[in-house]
């Protein structure tokens, strides 16, 4: 009984900060959904052998991490869907944030898979390089190759109106 308590409280705490880097890590609500709980059920499955209360959420996230990269492996998932009509995209006009939010979003998600997973540890979830290699099970040295390449990668493809650098500032004229 202990163990359920213990298990419910954790996740009244911290459901939602894993739900946000599920999505992260997929980019799609219901596929983050889908990858929390099939984590939180290994993580329940695994509960009693998490010895140190205070690394769990880098276990779960390792866990999630571990299983976006399983589910991408899947035969299943790689299949395309043809369509006789290709649909229509509404275009996105963004306003202004501090994060220049969904549009900045758009362009962290035409990076590879695991590249993504280095930005989205980094500097979403805000772990040091030292946590993110241990999460992703890779070296401190690979992390760091593997942002700076993401980030020269962002660069690129990052628009001009997106870029802090390129926008003109308040007295100027665009």
């Amino acid at each position: 009984m202990d163990r359920d308590t213990d298990f419910t409280a954790y996740l009244e705490a911290r459901q939602g900060r894993l739900l946000r880097t599920a999505y992260l890590l997929t980019g799609d609500q219901h596929q983050a959904e889908d990858l929390l709980q099939t984590s939180l059920a290994k993580l329940y499955l695994a509960w009693d052998r998490v010895q140190d209360r205070g690394s769990v959420d880098a276990y779960v996230r390792r866990i999630m991490v571990n299983e976006n990269n399983s589910l991408w492996r899947r035969a299943w998932k790689r299949r395309e869907q043809s369509h006789d009509v290709v649909p229509e995209t509404a275009p996105v006009h963004d306003v202004y944030d501090e994060g220049l939010g969904a549009s900045v979003w758009e362009v962290v998600q035409t990076l590879p898979r695991r590249a993504r997973a280095v930005v989205v540890l980094r500097y979403y979830e805000q772990l040091s390089e030292a946590e993110t290699a241990e999460v992703l099970g890779i070296s401190v040295g690979t992390v760091k190759s593997q942002t700076s390449r993401a980030l020269a990668s962002l660069r690129e493809r990052t628009p001009a109106e997106l870029n802090p650098t390129s926008r003109p500032t308040d007295g100027e004229e665009e």
